[in-house]
């Protein structure tokens, strides 16, 4: 840029704007290519799914269907006898027909929204298939064979939340479908529509903890340590919405002092959210507690237009008739899940690891 033209404030502005527009025509279009081909790949699994259904077609017919494409198109590498056989599993994995092929459906318009910005797909939408990247679809292909409900689930949550296929990966190993919304909770008895509906879907049962690694017999401090060196991790794991206010954050009840082990807001409930972590067995004391605190907060730190502060007791483990029990015995939302934790390490194993001092103290003598 001359420098007669960037002192004029106006012309860079629109320079500005030009960068803006070109980038989002280019997220558009990367938006329209991958539609566009995930429905003709539906479209051809359609074929090759009945076709192959026909016995005269033999035992080679990927093969030929593949090298008959690939002579016809040799710059192309989507027809390859892998892909073919994906582009059938996809059909079948949704076969509705509320898919519209290729063949009949009206022309994308020109404004299409690049997926950050379209609107909550509703639940009997299947557009949302053809909006993920197929890298993302392979996958689902691979971890939802046959369930097709459990495979939109995952669609619209990458849709919701911009999953990476490394994220989504990590959600379909660790059984979000199964987990999601099923915390044992109050929240529908005592929140109004759609608050309560709302606030139950943020939950999960049992908590996935398997990125933290502690020795067997680990205390409650030693967990809350981990899950905050693992904040982004711990936060994904939550779900969308929340974000951390702070730990071990201070209330005043009457002339006593005490410490919420968690505090977050939730962006999409608009409330606070108390988290207690707990190492131990449920018990209905800490319902006691939780609840308590949920009550400070909504004095103390609840504004006019935040929703009602909800409660969220992590645990080991619990009894699920005792803990539906305490729920309804109080008049605060609250909720209950477990957490799972698997890499754990014997307790004297730490100990028998090199510290860093004596590594760097290790390769230091090497190099004299």
């Amino acid at each position: 840029m001359s420098k007669l033209l960037s002192a004029d404030n106006s012309y860079r502005d629109w320079i500005q704007k030009v960068s803006k527009r070109f980038k989002q025509s280019q997220i558009r279009a990367a938006v329209k290519v991958n539609d566009e081909m995930l429905r003709f790949y539906w479209s051809l699994g359609k074929d090759i799914s009945h076709m192959s259904a026909n016995a005269k077609y033999g035992a080679g017919f990927y093969k030929a269907v593949s090298t008959d494409l690939q002579s016809i198109f040799p710059d192309v590498h989507s027809f390859s006898v892998t892909n073919l056989k994906y582009m059938r599993y996809f059909y079948e994995l949704y076969p509705s027909d509320d898919v519209i092929a290729v063949e009949n459906r009206p022309q994308v318009e020109d404004d299409s929204h690049a997926i950050t910005n379209r609107p909550q797909l509703g639940d009997d939408s299947r557009e949302a298939i053809f909006l993920i990247p197929w890298g993302h679809q392979k996958l689902l292909i691979d971890k939802c064979k046959n369930d097709p409900e459990r495979a939109m689930f995952y669609v619209r949550k990458t849709l919701e939340n911009n999953w990476s296929r490394d994220v989504l990966l990590n959600f379909l190993d660790t059984d979000l479908y199964e987990r999601q919304g099923k915390a044992l909770t109050n929240f529908r008895r005592l929140l109004p529509d759609p608050q309560g509906d709302l606030a139950q879907s943020m939950t999960r049962d049992p908590y996935n903890f398997d990125f933290l690694t502690l020795r067997e017999k680990y205390d409650e401090r030693e967990l809350k340590d981990a899950l905050l060196t693992n904040t982004e991790k711990f936060l994904l794991e939550l779900g969308a919405g929340f974000a951390l206010m702070g730990r071990e954050v201070r209330v005043e009840m009457g002339d006593t002092e005490n410490f919420i082990d968690l505090l977050f807001y939730h962006a999409k409930l608009h409330c606070y959210v108390v988290v207690e972590v707990k190492a131990t067995r449920f018990e209905p004391s800490h319902m006691g507690q939780l609840g308590a605190y949920v009550v400070a907060v909504n004095h103390q730190m609840k504004m006019p237009e935040d929703q009602p502060t909800l409660g969220l007791l992590v645990c080991k483990d619990m009894d699920k008739v005792q803990a539906q029990y305490a729920l309804e015995a109080t008049s605060q939302p609250l909720g209950i899940s477990s957490y799972q934790l698997t890499h754990l390490v014997p307790d004297n194993f730490k100990s028998s690891l090199p510290t860093i001092e004596e590594i760097e103290a290790e390769l230091s003598d090497r190099t004299e």
